[in-house]
């Protein structure tokens, strides 16, 4: 199962996130998300559970507890949706005589 977890702070390091998540059964993978040009941590990451039914312990135990200092925001993970954006305009030519 693929958890989102948001609000987490910009300190908050995979090993204190993964800790909290194995109270609740085995983790799979910690990902923090990070901004590509300053490699800062942007607030948010995911956690994947081994199973549906520790993931749901999970996020009922974690939602609104604090992770590294601050309430963090727990839930199941949307599918991720396509950004691609439908083509964009021509453009202006010239005058036309």
């Amino acid at each position: 199962m693929n958890i989102y977890v948001g609000n987490l702070s910009f300190n908050a390091t995979e090993k204190e996130v993964e800790e909290a998540f194995t109270e609740y059964g085995e983790v799979n993978s910690v990902n923090l998300v990070t901004d590509r040009e300053t490699g800062r941590s942007r607030g948010f990451g995911f956690v994947e559970m081994k199973n549906q039914e520790e993931g749901q312990a999970a996020i009922e135990g974690i939602n609104l507890q604090k992770i590294a200092g601050r309430p963090v925001t727990v839930n199941e993970a949307r599918p991720r949706e396509d950004r691609r954006g439908g083509g964009g305009g021509g453009g202006g030519g010239g005058r036309r005589w």
